[in-house]
């Protein structure tokens, strides 16, 4: 299967064969590529909390915003917490940890709304990101799993969120973003024992794999999507990146390889409504 994260243009990536199914949605992945942040965060840093100039982040923001003609103050953005919270949003929390991370919305990995000229977004640097469409609904979600969310199941909460609203699960479209592969994630015994905790016995093998005593490459995007085959998502609606933040050092930040002092990507999604559908 070819990659489904096209570079569309110098600060993104994003996902044609869903734009082409709805011209007003409006989604996708940033590179490192085509900002304004200088050192350790070179050069479209998205993220607030780290270290770098708070107006270095939201120029970056500003530049994203042109080339994808949705403007910053329809975004939302969450304070992070490796939890499994979700929050349904609507206009009330739009420029929500836009230009602050003081103002983000508390305590949330994941976010989905039925509401046009809204973009949801979240950071990454190595984690796995999660985006949801309901054609039929209208539906359109992201999610932050790193290895604590996905323990905590935050992938098929989402599923079950949206099947509570009306929607089947089998209609349910997943794309999983660019995160870091198994070849540079070695995780040890205590993370490999939550993993096991909420994973089928039969399939754990599939998605690690002992390179030494205590220390396993581990599958992320394996685990989220066995995990949301489970929670009824079909197989064919999901689709999968091939992209290794870690390895990518000229694509993608990573936390793990740049040993935590480094920036952040953005998955981002949203439907243009008549008042931004230029």
């Amino acid at each position: 299967m070819s990659e489904p994260f096209v570079q569309h243009f110098n600060q993104a990536l994003t996902i044609p064969s869903w734009t082409s199914l709805n011209s007003s949605l409006v989604t996708g992945f940033t590179t490192k590529v085509g900002g304004v942040s200088e050192g350790d965060y070179t050069s479209l840093n998205m993220g607030l909390h780290v270290d770098d100039l708070e107006e270095s982040v939201r120029r970056n923001k500003e530049i994203l915003a042109d080339s994808l003609r949705f403007p910053t103050s329809r975004w939302i953005g969450c304070e992070q917490v490796h939890e499994a919270g979700i929050e349904k949003v609507d206009e009330n929390f739009i420029g929500k940890g836009v230009t602050s991370y003081e103002n983000a919305l508390p305590e949330t990995d994941g976010l989905y709304t039925d509401k046009k000229d809204i973009l949801l977004t979240l950071c990454f640097a190595d984690c796995v990101p999660i985006y949801f469409y309901s054609p039929e609904h209208s539906l359109i979600g992201l999610a932050h799993a790193g290895w604590k969310g996905t323990v905590k199941n935050i992938g098929p909460k989402m599923v079950e969120r949206w099947k509570a609203e009306g929607v089947d699960s089998s209609e349910i479209l997943v794309a999983i973003g660019p995160s870091i592969s198994p070849e540079a994630y070695v995780v040890d015994d205590y993370v490999l024992d939550k993993v096991k905790s909420v994973f089928s016995p039969s399939k754990i093998s599939d998605v690690h794999k002992e390179v030494a005593k205590g220390q396993y490459r581990l599958d992320l995007k394996k685990i989220n999507k066995q995990l949301l085959l489970d929670a009824g998502v079909k197989d064919s609606n999901i689709i999968c990146s091939s992209f290794c933040t870690s390895s990518e050092d000229k694509l993608f930040f990573s936390h793990r390889r740049d040993k935590g002092k480094t920036g952040r990507m953005m998955s981002f999604i949203g439907m243009k409504g008549v008042q931004n559908n230029e």
